[in-house]
Parts: structure tokens; sequence; C-alpha cells
């Protein structure tokens, strides 16, 4: 979609335009429910929280600052959206502080070739906790300050968080029988696209030179 495109559709959807909204939400569809994905347990519960993303879209628009980029801003809603739920619905307790946890190692990963798919449904089995802060770490880029500040935790339970994600993700890793034609998770991948993540770039995530 071109830009002069999109901001029509935005015009029409800060005059409440229901066709407007429709299209947006089509066009978009695929961007927002990768990022809501990441954050959930699967499909089902991904869908209620991009809708009540969208509709914080549509309810705020005339908002948008054309000048910026517009997936931009859809993604940060998204992930607010993402965070919301797991902050008002599931309430998991987080784990005891370590203060020196970036001190830690834990070895590098065994050299699998993952796809999207394989990545995203590992993911998907961490708890809540662990979950939301390698997303907001690992893949979004924020800080454990930052991180601590969005989900009203400190620092150093962010990095421990962190850490017990990653050494599960090893675990699921070395555990997982992957033939070369990877393995089938059972995630319909319908309209999933790979959202702020370089597919040839996998392994670095879980990486110590993945992540900062």
């Amino acid at each position: 979609m071109g830009d002069e495109d999109l901001h029509e559709l935005i015009k029409g959807c800060i005059k409440q335009d229901r066709e407007s909204q429709k299209l947006l939400y089509r066009a978009f569809y695929g961007f927002a429910m990768g990022i809501c994905l990441r954050y959930t347990n699967d499909r089902d519960e991904a869908s209620g929280v991009m809708n009540q993303g969208f509709f914080k879209v549509f309810t705020h628009i005339d908002s948008f600052d054309t000048a910026r980029p517009f997936k931009a801003w859809l993604g940060r809603i998204m992930m607010n959206a993402s965070i919301d739920y797991y902050r008002s619905n599931l309430k998991m307790a987080y784990t005891d502080d370590l203060d020196k946890v970036e001190h830690l190692s834990d070895g590098e990963l065994p050299d699998r070739n993952l796809n999207y798919n394989d990545l995203l449904a590992m993911v998907q089995q961490l708890p809540p906790a662990y979950r939301t802060v390698f997303n907001l770490f690992a893949i979004e880029g924020y800080s454990h300050e930052e991180i601590a500040i969005m989900l009203g935790i400190n620092a150093g339970t962010s990095k421990s968080n962190l850490h017990k994600a990653r050494l599960k993700l090893k675990k699921m890793i070395l555990e997982a029988d992957l033939p070369d034609t990877h393995t089938n998770y059972n995630i319909k991948t319908d309209y999933i696209p790979i959202v702020a993540l370089n597919a040839n770039n996998i392994q670095g995530v879980f990486s110590n030179r993945g992540i900062r």
C-alpha cells in the first residue's frame, strides 16, 4: 500500500468511516497478529489482544502524526495491548531478583536450523513473565530499566526473567527433534509475518552476541 492510499484510509478512519476501518484492518492484520502472537499462548488469545489493539487504533487515530511511519505507531499500540492483557489477566508471579544475573552464562546454543514458526512455538511455551520480558528485550530492543517501568517491576527482576527465558529456550532447542524440513508445531501460519526479527539471524536472538 502506497503512502497516499494509506493516508486516505487514515483520513477515512478519523471520520469513523466503517469501510476505511475495514480496509485498514485487512491491510495490517498480518503485521498486528504477528506481534500479538509473540506475547500470547495461542492464536485465539492473540486475536483478542489484536482486536483490542485495533480498537485503540481507531479511537486514537486522529493523534497519529502522518509524518511518522504508520507501522511503528501501530506496532507500539499492539505491543502495549499485549502488555495490558498480560498485566490485567495473567498476573503471573515474577521470579526472585538476581542482582548479578548479567554475569551468569548459559553457554552457546546448539546449531539448529530454526524457522520462524519453530521459534514462535517455543516462545509461546515460555511462562508469561519470561515471554514478556524476552520479547521486550531481545526483539523489541528495550533496556531492562525501560522494561521495569513498563511492567512495574525492577531491573533485576527483568534480568532474571530474561536469563531464565533463555535457559528454557536453550533446553527446548536441545530437546527439539528438528529434521532438515523443520518441525511442524501445528501453528496456523496464515497472515503471520516475521515481525521485528530477521529470519536469517534467529540464532542471534538467543546468543550472547545477539542480546544486549
